[in-house]
């Protein structure tokens, strides 16, 4: 099995679990993270903004180990000024969010955290947070206030992306999460329930704060939030006069401004209408208006001052109501329509549940309620005893825990460089044949067959695995080679490369990159192969199909062919198609460069995809070899470039994504793949070569660090003693499939650091995976590789 893998936290009824607690808040107080956290925040007036200046305050208050970076989502509509900010994202700006995900990847923070709600971002269904989350490269927490039942199918496609970017998903309700699950296909390991975080109040000050407010002797009924249709006033003001003829002393305080986007379009028209309602009812005298937006103490005060909290939202897929964690924490009765977040509080005992837009359910809870003392005092009882499990600590606290599930650590364990990969992987992955593909899990997959690219790496790898695995390399060398020699069609002057499990090929011609990848390994072998009949079966292979080369112009292809070149020349220094192909390979590079070339743009081409660093190193060798000075300028200025990208701010190696594979100009952190830290601890070692630069040495071992847990999740991806590497990194952690392609790359990962480290003149060392990175006293991975 692979070992290593990053446990996850539980988190209990919005707590986290005891042991967790322990484990956390003993062994890691002390530890500091740093989180990016994004969302509306004050003074902005909605539901978003308070609750993202919420965790800001309390993680603050009782977390101060939690640098919180806060980029404030902005209206467009409505645009303000923030303080206790890092940055301000204008909802309708894509190039805001791009901007942010890429400040949030250069300064290198733990987590992101994001507070998401359809309606706050710009683009259809708030789609341009999407140009964020793709670019993060730090564990994302997504934190869902909506979580719809029916969506629309861009709702839906938003929430697929959110959900499979996420490390962790938290919801404040059970239902959400059962919808996340059963209806979005949530992983329920990444789904936590942390209820919505409520005040410390002391309970049964009604009569106090009455008094303060001039509402002394009456029974007071309160809806607090930004007034528009969804709240379902209408309701309440239509069931007062049955509960007024009952309770006479009865007020009713509707406490809130009207809702800003509302008042853009009608202005006050709608609390007009509700104040001609309550006229029309007879019942004007008890409704009082208080139309501001409070603040957090304010409306807590106004809280303390009311008996009963009425929510008769029309809308039951309301997930959650800051306003209504707020009443509970406090001790009020409740007396709600069935949403989501007020039908789990009656399961506690909390409140009454009433028919949807119904006046006379509404008035006859209300007055069962206020006609029995006994039953409302009850009520209320055990309303603050529920909310004592949501005040500020404990929501602090499962917050915590929430981002420290999520943070990326090295693993623990030692590896030595000198302790050559198991093959057990390599022989499962292989039969009579050849190499297959795929795998689900660790078990081949027969249906996708084999292709020539990855048993041209196995042939490479049978070169240089030979002594530590002596039976099965020759064994399988042959194998390898034959399924290369079969795969040439001698018609079309080309190598087939996909291959059915019927041993049928699927096609006549494959793809220039595989034919480039083919000669590569055929004059590796030429050169390598222990077995001097392999050495000469390759030589003659070689050269049998160099000449259809000449028509390749795919820059990786090229690349491949030139490494191949350069191998061969090593055994013979005078071929003169490996001259000439080396010679027309390295003019074309170097044309792409200089068209491709802009200030900030050091590449061939407009885009980045898979094993980038071959380029450079193509460059390096062939110029090493043709004594073309200007050719490893080109390399060297190539690869420095290429690296500088594909390093963390926090100095972990980050391939390119393939999700970028193609983007002009740009570059995305996932998913990431083995193939590019083989390559560069490859080209480093040409880099090495050519400048004596123990930098690139540097560099190589961070490549290879990667594969052990020095990456953005703190996820080990391969095992020394099976030889297995998982497929990738995923935003969420490891794709757990272990195929032909991954395997073959951390293996010649591994040889190709060893001779980097033989020809550095350092004898292979052990090196140490343990630890934090921020731990005190203690070094990364990445470090402990780079200075030894």
């Amino acid at each position: 099995m692979i070992a290593g893998e990053v446990n996850e936290l539980t988190i209990e009824n919005g707590a986290p679990a005891k042991d967790d607690i322990v484990s956390i808040f003993t062994r890691r107080t002390a530890t500091p993270r740093r989180v990016a956290l994004i969302g509306g925040f004050a003074p902005r007036k909605c539901g978003i903004a308070t609750f993202t200046t919420d965790i800001f305050e309390q993680l603050t208050r009782y977390h101060p180990n939690i640098g919180l970076d806060v980029w404030a989502v902005d209206d467009p509509a409505a645009p303000l000024s923030y303080e206790r900010t890092r940055g301000t994202i204008r909802a309708d700006r894509p190039e805001d969010y791009i901007g942010a995900a890429e400040a949030m990847n250069a300064e290198g923070v733990d987590a992101v955290w994001l507070q998401h709600e359809y309606g706050i971002f710009s683009g259809e269904s708030g789609e341009m947070i999407l140009e964020l989350v793709d670019r993060v490269a730090a564990p994302l927490i997504v934190t869902l206030h909506t979580v719809l039942m029916h969506p629309s199918d861009r709702q839906r496609s938003i929430l697929d992306r959110l959900v499979g970017r996420a490390s962790r998903v938290m919801v404040m309700s059970r239902q959400a999460r059962d919808t996340l699950i059963e209806h979005y296909g949530a992983s329920p390991e990444r789904v936590a329930v942390i209820a919505h975080g409520a005040p410390d109040r002391p309970f049964g000050r009604e009569e106090e704060f009455k008094a303060r407010m001039g509402l002394a002797g009456r029974r007071v009924l309160m809806t607090f939030g930004l007034l528009g249709p969804g709240k379902g006033l209408e309701t309440m003001i239509a069931a007062l006069p049955a509960i007024v003829a009952e309770h006479s002393d009865v007020v009713y305080r509707i406490v809130g401004a009207t809702h800003p986007n509302l008042v853009a379009v009608e202005g006050e028209a709608y609390r007009e209408r509700l104040q001609a309602l309550a006229d029309e009812l007879g019942v004007a005298d008890h409704v009082m208006w208080d139309n501001r937006f409070l603040e957090t103490p304010d409306l807590l005060d106004q809280l303390e001052a009311c008996d009963i909290y009425v929510t008769p939202y029309p809308n039951l897929q309301q997930s959650t109501s800051g306003t209504l964690s707020y009443a509970v924490a406090l001790g009020k009765a409740v007396v709600a329509t069935p949403y989501v977040h007020a039908v789990e509080l009656h399961d506690d005992g909390v409140g009454v549940l009433v028919e949807p837009q119904s006046p006379p359910a509404l008035a006859s809870a209300i007055n069962e309620l206020l006609s029995d003392p006994a039953l409302l005092a009850a009520t209320r009882e055990r309303a603050y005893a529920v909310g004592r499990t949501t005040i500020w600590p404990r929501f602090a606290d499962a917050g915590a825990a929430l981002i420290e599930s999520v943070v990326a650590r090295a693993t623990s364990g030692t590896r030595l460089l000198d302790i050559a990969p198991g093959f057990d992987a390599v022989l499962a992955m292989s039969d009579s044949t050849g190499i297959y593909q795929h795998a689900i899990g660790v078990v081949p997959d027969r249906r996708h067959g084999y292709c020539i690219d990855d048993n041209a790496r196995a042939l490479m790898l049978t070169n240089v695995a030979a002594r530590a695995h002596p039976e099965h390399a020759k064994r399988l060398a042959v194998t390898y080679a034959s399924f290369v020699q079969h795969a040439w069609n001698p018609d079309r002057r080309a190598f087939r490369n996909f291959m059915a499990f019927d041993r049928t090929w699927c096609e006549d011609v494959g793809s220039e990159d595989s034919n480039g990848r083919t000669l590569w390994a055929l004059g590796e072998t030429a050169i390598k192969a222990p077995d001097s009949d392999i050495r000469e079966w390759a030589r003659g292979c070689f050269d049998d199909v160099l000449t259809s080369f000449d028509r390749i112009d795919s820059p990786r292809a090229v690349a491949f062919a030139m490494l191949g070149c350069c191998a061969r020349l090593k055994g013979e220094p005078d071929h003169a198609g490996a001259l000439a192909l080396l010679e027309r390979g390295g003019m074309l590079l170097c044309h792409l460069l200089a068209s491709g070339r802009r200030p900030d743009w050091a590449w061939f081409e407009a885009v980045l995809a898979y094993d980038n660093p071959r380029l450079p190193q193509a460059l390096l060798e062939a110029g090493m070899y043709l004594e073309r000075a200007e050719w490893i300028t080109a390399g060297i200025e190539t690869l420095d470039w290429i690296a500088q990208r594909q390093v963390s701010a926090t100095g972990n190696f980050r391939p390119v994504g393939s999700e970028g594979f193609g983007q002009a100009y740009d570059q995305l952190p996932f998913d990431q793949q083995p193939l590019e830290p083989w390559a560069a601890i490859d080209a480093s070692a040409a880099a090495h070569a050519a400048t004596g630069d123990r930098r690139w040495l540097a560099h190589a071992r961070l490549a290879y660090a990667w594969f052990f847990g020095a990456n953005d999740r703190g996820t080990v991806l391969a095992d020394l003693a099976s030889g297995r590497c998982r497929d990738g990194l995923m935003p969420h952690g490891a794709n757990r499939n272990c195929g032909a392609e991954s395997i073959l790359a951390f293996h010649l990962a591994h040889y190709a650091l060893a001779a980097l480290e033989r020809s550095g003149k350092e004898s292979p060392r052990e090196i140490d995976v343990r630890g934090d990175r921020f731990g005190p006293g203690t070094r990364s991975v990445a470090e402990n590789l780079a200075h030894p």
